[in-house]
């Protein structure tokens, strides 16, 4: 009787076409690989070992990976504003992904936490980025023209730079090589769109914001405020907004507060930032305004999912954060490989909305690409496909 190893195994060993013999099943056997891919490495490695023939097995191995040329090890620097916020979990997931498909190490993941100064925490480690000889940098760009500089000298010095998330003010957008995120205006236009659409023309909303005037968010109040505006609508407070404060203690205070005491004022509300979303759908369900209070926002805290699917709040955004962190990584390392001839491509990163039809397509199977869980999985996708 054959010796049951792990599943992805055996999809590895299906996916080279290789014969499963009991070398390889004795390699990998109990070794605690979790994906098909480093199932397949692992593979790749055993089939050269047992060849009879070095170079056949080489370029087995080069032709599964893409057939590209041996190169440095280059290890990349992520910069960001937000260290420990969770919605960057993804991200970090992406750019190990993509790393690991590259043969490279996963890139560093610095910049500034939470309690921090933002701006020249961040300015400090991209400039040690560049001082170390970084091989290629992604950052976000959270202040109008604070980056300007740092970039330009990056890139004098032969450092490839893009950024990711942010990327300045959407008049103005920084100089990097090319961003990779959502336009953050143009969402702000769609979600203040869709809010619209559940109110009455006269009707007044508010829109909720960790830091005003911070880059990667405050565009989205703009275009929010405008299309509510556009449409007929009050906006409280306009572009500026409600300041729930940057801690996620100072939220969990400041927007179940502001609601009490504004819930009979107001019959639409949104919120900018993922924080802030998560605490919409417990707060209007606390003070009895749901229904009462149009509701929406950003990304996919899981307490965001489970107020959609409650029906609590009717909508959020999902921005793809694991692709901030994958294409950034993919991008840097063909501009390395070709010597700059392959540039990096301004990529959106999208706008998709999750509503109570298709939320139950975040929380079904925890995944990496979400951010729910660090373990590598396969989701067959079934029936039609939505955008």
């Amino acid at each position: 009787m054959r010796k049951k190893v792990d599943p992805v195994v055996d999809e590895a060993i299906e996916t080279l076409n290789m014969k499963d013999g009991p070398s390889r099943r004795r390699l990998l056997e109990g070794a605690g690989l979790f994906s098909a891919t480093a199932a397949a490495s692992a593979l790749i490695a055993a089939c050269s070992s047992s060849s009879s023939s070095s170079a056949s097995s080489t370029s087995t191995a080069k032709a599964a990976a893409g057939n590209f040329p041996t190169t440095p090890k280059w290890q990349f620097t992520f910069v960001n504003h937000v260290t420990d916020n969770s919605f960057f979990t993804p991200t970090q997931y992406g750019f190990a992904d993509a790393a690991a498909i590259l043969g490279l190490p996963t890139p560093h993941w610095t910049g500034a936490l939470s309690t921090q100064p933002t701006v020249p925490t961040m300015l400090s480690a991209f400039n040690d980025a560049v001082t170390a000889g970084s091989p290629g940098i992604a950052t976000t760009v959270v202040a109008a023209t604070s980056f300007i500089s740092p970039i330009n000298s990056a890139l004098a010095a032969g450092v490839p730079v893009v950024t990711y998330n942010a990327n300045g003010s959407s008049s103005s957008p920084t100089n990097g090589l090319a961003y990779i995120g959502q336009d953050l205006l143009a969402s702000g236009t769609e979600v203040g769109t869709r809010l619209a659409s559940l109110m009455k023309k006269g009707d007044t909303a508010v829109g909720i914001i960790a830091q005003p005037g911070a880059l990667n968010i405050q565009p989205r109040l703009d275009g929010a405020a405008a299309a509510l505006q556009a449409a007929g609508m009050t906006v409280m407070f306009g572009s500026t907004g409600f300041d729930a404060g940057a801690s996620a203690s100072q939220e969990a205070t400041a927007v179940p507060e502001f609601i009490q005491s504004h819930g009979s004022k107001i019959q639409g509300i949104f919120a900018v930032d993922g924080g802030d979303t998560a605490l919409l759908g417990t707060s209007l369900q606390k003070y009895g305004l749901v229904g009462k209070v149009a509701a929406g926002g950003f990304d996919l805290e899981p307490q965001t999912l489970t107020a959609i699917s409650a029906g609590q709040i009717s909508f959020t955004v999902d921005q793809s954060p694991y692709l901030q962190g994958f294409l950034p990584t993919i991008y840097l390392y063909l501009w390395q490989l070709s010597g700059g001839l392959v540039n990096p491509a301004t990529t959106d990163t999208g706008l998709k909305f999750v509503t109570k039809s298709n939320a139950a397509a975040y929380t079904a199977t925890p995944t990496r690409y979400e951010g729910s869980t660090s373990k590598q999985v396969y989701i067959k996708h079934t029936g039609p496909i939505s955008t």
